[in-house]
């Protein structure tokens, strides 16, 4: 059987709403399925318990303030009747996505991201990294979330690397307060 792989934007962007809602829409009605490293990832039977539209302000250890949007949805396993069922299709998400977005404002342009956790494994949010689309499923295909110094050039790290602990060591002006001038010190110590 050949599988047609469907990128979405890959690992090193960010997969909008918009993107993800639109390659639903555009296959039948198939059951839908997320999976993490080639394995499912959440039980048959799920539900759709939130959908979050996220504003988030941020500074990063650079000092650089940065604000952004994200679009978040919450799954949550079923029961053992519903899991008998089997996966919720694109459609039934469909419908649960339009109804919400039609009272909340989900922006197209925002980082889509699925939170799930259940009782032997603690909730994350997990990004999007593309879409399969199989003739008899669909699945969304999901990568654990990481981090980086998000002020790389402040680090002395190049363009989109990410940092490595010891470039953010005591003292290098990377990940922790800058050093105060003597003037400044000065000033802080009359402040205690």
């Amino acid at each position: 059987m050949t599988q047609t792989l469907q990128p979405i934007p890959g690992l090193n962007e960010a997969t909008s709403t918009a993107a993800l809602i639109d390659a639903l829409r555009s296959p039948a009605q198939r059951p839908l399925e997320f999976h993490l490293g080639g394995q499912i990832l959440v039980s048959p039977g799920y539900h759709v318990t939130e959908i979050k539209a996220v504003i988030i302000e941020a500074m990063d250890c650079g000092g650089k303030a940065a604000s952004w949007r994200e679009t978040v949805i919450q799954l949550m396993d079923g029961s053992a009747e519903e899991a008998a069922g089997g996966f919720m299709t694109n459609r039934e998400f469909l419908a649960i996505h339009d109804r919400v977005t039609a009272k909340i404002p989900v922006r197209d342009e925002a980082e889509v991201r699925f939170e799930y956790g259940n009782a032997q494994s603690a909730a994350l949010q997990y990004h999007v990294t593309h879409l399969e689309m199989q003739p008899e499923r669909l699945v969304v295909h999901l990568r654990q979330p990481g981090v980086q110094c998000k002020a790389g050039e402040v680090c002395g790290l190049p363009a989109g690397e990410t940092a490595v602990i010891e470039s953010c060591a005591p003292n290098s002006g990377c990940c922790g307060p800058a050093t105060a001038s003597p003037a400044e010190a000065t000033a802080l110590i009359r402040l205690e």
